[in-house]
């Protein structure tokens, strides 16, 4: 099939002037018309709809095969519009939103009626949040209101990180895709459950327990087989099985990792090694091997933003094995493991 989603170009110091505003705009269009959009933001690209459109909402689930009882989050641009779509703000979400909107922080609260049950995914709560992306924020506003924005992509496969990713995925089923080029953090936003007693971190992402831990007494982890927005996520899946070298990141690790991928290929296989810069020093690939280096342990925010462009190269260069070195569960370290451990197949530990 041919692609028929535009590519509409926004990218800073490509498009300025009365050409931009146009471009967002033509964008913005699309969406008050009842379209689909991929757009650019802080985290990664997402598939705007009117969030207050149930027919267009209905085409997001379609397009991406995602449950009904996925809630969608509602991306904002402004934080007193929480207000309007959120049945009473509490305290600590205030406090929240003061410090970490705009920026990658999700914040589930009790639904106001205005948002629509297929938004909601049948719930009673409602996901929010701002993305700290100046043109996601122009597209939102020009919008006129709020817009769902999952990942441009087919649900359980890889977020996408480029405009790229999105024609890849959607291209066929959308109506544009807003280029600004790479998302930045590369890594969904963590979504914080402040329905909860006491509150859930439903997914851990670039805003990290450590960091939401002085605001709030006690932070529970999610249980198993909820759902909603941000419960329960998928697997960003691969058409490959995955296997995590271990839980806890270092030499050991690294070792495993070489010996798994040397016994694959003895075995007549093609395995992809998705490593750090140290667990790359620590071996050599043999011919058949494929690697894909996510960076320096130390440097977690770069790991995140590498991580799914990493799995989409492995996948994409034939490989029918991805063994995955471990990168510790502290910090952002703990959003890069989650998506690793929902994608494996298996975990080794010896």
């Amino acid at each position: 099939m041919s692609r028929v989603a535009r590519l509409i170009d926004v990218r800073p110091g490509k498009v300025a002037g009365p050409d931009y505003r146009k471009a967002i705009a033509g964008a913005a269009a699309i969406i008050r018309g009842g379209g689909l959009v991929g757009f650019p933001t802080d985290t990664v690209y997402g598939l705007a709809a009117d969030a207050l459109n149930k027919v267009a909402v209905a085409r997001v689930f379609e397009v991406k095969g995602r449950p009904r009882d996925s809630a969608l989050i509602l991306h904002l641009s402004r934080a007193e519009q929480a207000w309007r779509y959120a049945a009473g703000v509490p305290p600590v979400a205030r406090r929240l939103m003061d410090d970490f909107w705009p920026g990658a922080l999700t914040l589930v609260m009790k639904k106001a009626p205005v948002v629509p049950a297929i938004t909601a995914g049948g719930r009673d709560s409602v996901a929010l949040r701002i993305p700290a992306h100046p043109v996601a924020l122009d597209f939102i506003r020009e919008c006129g209101g709020p817009v769902v924005g999952p990942s441009a992509n087919r649900s359980g496969r890889p977020s996408p990180v480029t405009p790229a990713d999105v024609l890849d995925e959607l291209g066929d089923d959308i109506d544009a895709v807003l280029d600004a080029g790479p998302a930045p953090l590369g890594m969904e936003s963590t979504v914080l459950d402040l329905t909860a007693v006491p509150p859930a971190l439903l997914r851990p992402g670039p805003v990290t327990a450590e960091s939401l831990s002085p605001y709030l007494e006690e932070l529970a982890s999610p249980l198993p087989g909820a759902s909603g927005a941000g419960r329960g996520a998928e697997s960003p899946g691969i058409s490959v099985p995955l296997v995590l070298a271990g839980l806890e990141p270092g030499g050991e690790a690294a070792a495993r990792l070489w010996r798994l991928a040397g016994e694959a290929l003895a075995a007549g296989r093609r395995p992809g090694l998705l490593l750090t810069s140290e667990g790359r020093d620590a071996g050599a690939a043999g011919r058949g091997m494929v690697t894909f280096v996510l960076g320096p342990r130390a440097d977690l925010a770069g790991i995140a933003a590498r991580l799914y462009a990493g799995l989409r190269a492995l996948e994409a260069q034939g490989c029918d094995v991805i063994f995955a070195e471990p990168v510790g569960c502290s910090g952002l370290g703990a959003a890069v493991m989650d998506r690793l451990r929902r994608a494996a197949r298996e975990v080794v530990l010896e």
